[in-house]
């Protein structure tokens, strides 16, 4: 598809533009998107913005970050919970336990999680993806063995079983 400005360059930029429930689509080569200011962002856009756009936006009510006047400050590295929100960058590992509540409910905010699981290598990554899964049906067992709903349980314990078969068979 050509840029809807000059007619010439083939268009990589996308903007669809919502006004007034007024649905607008706009295809742009790199040049004319910049030169419209639809690919214009600032200067100073980062992460570190980007999270504290988050940490100082209007939080929904089922996502309140109480800030509460005192100043927060770990007691390890003496940094405020004001300088993380201004930099996104924690001080110390301990910044963790003590700002814990506030940074759980924006972990939870940007990613719907504030458990980490991190990248699985590809080589390796088969036998991971199944040591999760054993544990993930373990837990689950249990709990339908506490509602005493046996029949699923059993089901569970087969597809451990093969599941474990088949890890044992990659060596």
């Amino acid at each position: 598809m050509l840029c809807q400005e000059c007619q010439e360059k083939e268009a990589s930029v996308h903007v669809t533009k919502i006004i007034n429930n007024q649905k607008q689509e706009l295809y742009f080569c790199k040049e004319c998107a910049q030169a419209t200011g639809e690919l214009n962002f600032g200067s100073d856009f980062s992460f570190n913005n980007l999270l504290t756009g988050l940490l100082n936006s209007k939080p929904h009510s089922h996502h309140q970050i109480n800030l509460s006047s005192k100043q927060l400050k770990c007691k390890n590295c003496n940094l405020s919970y004001q300088e993380f929100s201004h930099n996104g960058r924690l001080g110390c590992s301990q910044c963790y336990e003590y700002f814990g509540d506030k940074i759980d409910k924006i972990l939870r905010r940007i990613h719907s999680s504030s458990h980490h699981t991190g990248k699985i290598p590809k080589r390796i990554g088969e036998n991971v993806r199944i040591k999760r899964k054993i544990k993930n049906l373990r837990e689950e067992m249990k709990q339908v063995v506490a509602k005493e709903e046996f029949e699923k349980a059993a089901v569970l314990r087969d597809e451990i079983k093969d599941l474990e078969e088949n890890l044992d068979n990659r060596g």
